[in-house]
């Protein structure tokens, strides 16, 4: 069966998809500067050995960013969905695990900001509900800035059963909430751990906070509210990366 196909723009994100051999390119459009770049890039293997290569003027390109009022770069190319992970299956082969889960987040920008940070610092996978995951989204992975290939993607049909799931398999929820107990550094970040974001606006879902173990919050100072949802994730990502890397 014949999988759908869509484009995505941008350097980093058309060269990482080009680095990734479970990736399928079928065509890329570049400028002649774009193409020495990906040769400079990657000057070991050629990364356009196996893909049909069409030569652009920037102005050509524009067609495929314009609607996004995106800049292209000089990179664009035509690719096809990874297979999606299985999140039982991935649970069975790990012992201690960090997902962070996204209840109601839906912009495509924080979103793909948001994959760039998990990739980042090594988080093991983002849980999103499916119908709010932009799958073919420029926006998105012009943000994620090539991390698109390198972050797990557990797409479910409804969170809240999913995090009653993982609760039964000794996955502890903490929902990140202005109004927390606890500043999340506070945590001992031991064994499998849930991060549950919610949305910028509204935060997480009332239904959806009840599955959360602890409230925990990110200490800010009182002049500014609240936090962008991928700059908050940021934070916590980069601590919990910090204090493994200072126990390994």
């Amino acid at each position: 069966m014949n999988k759908s196909t869509f484009f995505i723009i941008g350097q980093h994100a058309v060269i990482e998809a080009l680095k990734n051999p479970k990736r399928k390119v079928l065509r890329v459009f570049l400028t002649e500067e774009s193409k020495k770049n990906i040769h400079r890039k990657s000057p070991k293997k050629n990364l356009l050995e196996d893909v049909k290569v069409y030569y652009k003027t920037k102005k050509e390109l524009d067609k495929y960013s314009t609607k996004e009022n995106l800049i292209h770069q000089g990179y664009v190319a035509e690719i096809e969905h990874l297979e999606k992970p299985i999140l039982k299956d991935y649970i069975g082969q790990q012992k201690n695990i960090t997902f962070a889960c996204l209840d109601g987040v839906t912009d495509p920008r924080n979103i793909g900001s948001l994959i760039r940070s998990a990739a980042s610092f090594d988080i093991d996978g983002i849980i999103i509900k499916e119908r709010h995951f932009p799958d073919e989204s420029k926006l998105m992975y012009k943000a994620a800035s090539g991390a698109m290939e390198y972050v797990n993607i557990f797409e479910v049909s409804n969170i809240n059963s999913t995090l009653k799931n993982l609760k039964d398999k000794n996955f502890w929820v903490y929902g990140f909430d202005g109004e927390g107990e606890k500043n999340f550094t506070d945590i001992e970040w031991k064994g499998k751990n849930i991060l549950l974001f919610g949305s910028e606006g509204s935060g997480m879902h009332q239904h959806t906070s009840k599955y959360a173990d602890f409230l925990v919050k990110i200490d800010i100072n009182d002049k500014i509210e609240s936090l962008n949802i991928s700059n908050s994730a940021t934070i916590v990502f980069h601590h919990l990366s910090y204090l493994k890397k200072s126990v390994d």
